[in-house]
């Protein structure tokens, strides 16, 4: 029997990155960005290498250029890593896995580096690929993305809770990752909220500007230990804005939750670097009145918009500086 599954790049709505630092947040599922996970038994253990994986180039100069963009990593050492980690808490748990092997593909459709969750998406859907092949029931739901974390962070990424919830769970989730529950659970509390409450959503990204978004995590880490006191408070107001949309949202207060995307992002330019071109896209969106913050570390952002007339111009705005611009559709399968 061959398996699909598939699991989808994420844009964070409020509240990032206070993720990482016992925050709380609000994303969503892209249903533009599947990742396809096929698995499928086999004599022997073989994981696919697929386009991120590359290594043959027209030039020793292209080589390069892609390195400098991209790294020297693809998705086979995430899918390892995942494999690892379901296997481990397997065993620890006393769940078996049935002697049988498999050959695993993948296939992301996620623009890279543009903090849209490609990585994580690709850990999530090889875990979702193992529970199905292996018919495994007994793992929490809540803990599944806690185990992808770990494979990442086992692998030196540097990331929070968030892109692994909303690519387990799916749809739109309000997560609260508070330090006590956290460490006492190893996860957080994690609420479904209807897609319907949104209001109409863009997505807009730019390819040129890729940056493996484990350097702004790793990154802010420093920062975050250099000044905690400054950025703890920030992390807390983070947090706040992401309660405060969960409410307007609750409460269909569109004016509301567009107001504080914006404050999501003017909070990450008071405390945080933001390079001069990925804040471009921010302040072009809203020139045509739409709101807009980052949907992660950078080269991607998300807002809302009030009409049709509202979207033509940000998405003319938005491809001047070479963005390209989607409406959001919420994958809730």
């Amino acid at each position: 029997m061959i398996l699909r599954i598939q699991t989808y790049g994420r844009a964070g709505l409020l509240g990032n990155p206070s993720d990482g630092y016992y925050g709380k947040t609000i994303a969503l599922a892209l249903k533009a960005f599947p990742v396809t996970v096929t698995i499928y038994e086999s004599p022997e253990i073989h994981i696919a290498p697929n386009v991120e994986d590359n290594s043959d180039y027209p030039s020793l100069e292209a080589m390069v250029q892609e390195i400098d963009r991209f790294g020297y990593y693809g998705g086979i050492r995430l899918v390892k890593a995942t494999c690892r980690q379901f296997f481990k808490h397997c065993q620890e748990h006393g769940i078996a896995i049935p002697e049988r092997n498999f050959t695993l593909r993948y296939q992301s459709t996620v623009p890279q580096l543009v903090g849209l969750g490609g990585s994580s998406a690709i850990c999530t859907a090889a875990f979702k690929a193992l529970l199905s092949f292996y018919e495994i029931k007994s793992i929490p739901l809540e803990i599944m993305p806690t185990l992808c974390w770990q494979a990442e962070d086992e692998l030196g990424i540097n990331c929070g809770m968030q892109d692994r919830v909303i690519q387990i769970y799916n749809g739109l989730v309000y997560m609260n990752f508070e330090e006590k529950f956290f460490t006492a659970h190893r996860h957080g509390r994690y609420e479904r909220l209807d897609p319907a409450l949104l209001p109409p959503l863009y997505l807009a990204y730019d390819p040129n500007r890729a940056e493996f978004s484990g350097n702004y995590h790793k990154k802010l880490r420093v920062l975050y230990d250099a000044k905690k006191q400054d950025l703890s408070a920030a992390m807390r107001e983070f947090a706040d804005i992401a309660e405060q949309g969960r409410q307007a949202l609750l409460d269909r207060n569109h004016a509301l939750l567009a107001t504080l995307i914006n404050a999501n992002f003017d909070l990450r330019c008071r405390v945080l670097p933001v390079s001069e071109m990925n804040a471009r896209m921010v302040y072009q969106a809203r020139k045509s009145g739409a709101s807009a913050k980052f949907t992660g570390s950078g080269g991607a952002i998300i807002g809302t918009y009030d009409s049709e007339e509202m979207y033509d111009n940000l998405q003319r705005d938005l491809e001047e500086i070479g963005c390209a611009v989607v409406k959001v559709t919420v994958a809730t399968d």
